[in-house]
């Protein structure tokens, strides 16, 4: 455990160093302790970026309990945080049927604030009745806003500011960094080049856009598949083959997701895959690639490393899967995520959201909600200074 610790805190403590934004919130928060007797539940990737974020809202006065996402908790930064008082739920190796437990375990703390992603929170918290002393939280991902605004509308009677809304954090982490890092990751864990490569993103928002744009900047020949046909329309003017994902199979070499929403990728793609496609996802949920049908059909099933598997189809055909479907720049070997000044601006725009559900939850209506505009300027201004981009 003390290696663990050792190993765990030397990440963190580099991290720290490259994040401006939150050590200026953390000192501010020090002095001003807006979170002072709040509890904050928080179901999150426990990677060490996010421990400078729970560090910047200990330091506001929070007490935290919190756990990770399936499949990408890094156990040295659990022991860290535990370490230095935080309660925490979960390991790497979690089973999903564990990690839904973990969720429970966060919920029968009975935070007073929310720090969610992908809604698993607020979902439980209103299922299972317990609103009355909630005041609000924020959610971080696409696919939990679509939850809140589909799955639950109606149904949340406290605020919940949608960090994904935020123009900001469109531009900043969703196109720059989800497309850099998935990009890095797809390279690091299959040891593929990307020059030449067919690729097919599924999905055309920013993240999709972002993925797109540095596949093609390393050379890559990229598709899009998109359904909503104003998206489309900008894929094609963007200069990328549009088609539908039945279509576009057949020329795949690589299929990376990047829509939000399950079952994206079927049988009817899987029918027309040519053999040795790889299939990755980098949506939040691990639903887009219908993995259960998948290796339904399978006539055997090979894994190759912690993070590939060769799937061999009874026609001779073959596919390779990355990380079970699951967000593979976060699940995968040695994960690194999104950049650290990308993570900086989306952690503070975190942190002033859960600062004004903590100090004015009143002003705010109920329900799913963008950030508040004072709020992103400040933020663009604030990075700008940090960037120095007047260089």
């Amino acid at each position: 455990m003390t290696d663990l610790i050792s190993t765990g805190r030397s990440r963190i403590e580099w991290i720290r160093s490259r994040m401006p934004l939150l050590a200026r919130a953390r000192a501010d928060f020090a002095e001003s302790r807006p979170f002072a007797g709040r509890r904050i539940g928080m179901s999150l990737h426990l990677e060490p970026k996010t421990a400078v974020l729970l560090e910047t809202l200990q330091a506001g006065g929070a007490e935290i309990i919190a756990t990770g996402n399936h499949g990408s908790t890094q156990d040295d930064i659990v022991a860290v945080l535990r370490d230095g008082g935080m309660s925490l739920f979960g390991a790497r190796d979690d089973t999903l049927e564990q990690h839904h437990a973990n969720v429970q375990a966060v919920l029968d703390a009975a935070p007073d604030m929310l720090l969610d992603n992908g809604a698993d929170l607020a979902a439980g918290i209103i299922a299972q009745g317990r609103t009355a002393t909630l005041i609000g939280g924020t959610e971080e991902t696409t696919s939990g806003g679509i939850r809140l605004r589909d799955e639950l509308a109606d149904a949340v009677p406290f605020p919940v500011i949608v960090i994904n809304d935020s123009l900001l954090k469109a531009i900043g982490e969703n196109r720059h960094a989800v497309g850099q890092s998935v990009v890095e990751s797809f390279m690091r864990i299959t040891n593929l080049m990307v020059p030449g490569r067919h690729f097919v993103v599924v999905g055309y928002g920013w993240c999709g856009r972002g993925i797109a744009q540095y596949l093609r900047a390393l050379g890559g020949q990229v598709a899009v598949v998109e359904l909503d046909v104003l998206k489309a329309f900008e894929a094609a003017l963007d200069g990328y083959r549009v088609g539908s994902a039945a279509d576009l199979a057949g020329w795949a070499d690589v299929v990376i997701t990047a829509t939000g929403h399950p079952g994206v990728i079927g049988d009817e793609v899987f029918d027309r895959l040519r053999d040795g496609a790889v299939l990755a996802n980098s949506g939040h949920f691990p639903w887009e690639i219908d993995v259960a049908r998948l290796k339904a059909r399978a006539a055997s099933v090979t894994t190759v490393d912690q993070a590939i598997e060769r799937i061999d189809l009874p026609d001779g055909r073959h596919v390779v899967l990355i990380a079970d479907g699951r967000m593979f720049n976060l699940a995968g070997p040695h994960p690194k995520g999104n950049s650290l000044e990308a993570m900086d601006l989306g952690f503070l725009l975190q942190v002033l959201s859960l600062e004004r559900i903590a100090t004015a939850a009143d002003s705010l209506a109920a329900g799913a909600q963008p950030v508040p505009a004072d709020l992103e300027r400040e933020i663009a201004t604030r990075f700008l200074a940090a960037l120095d981009a007047s260089r």
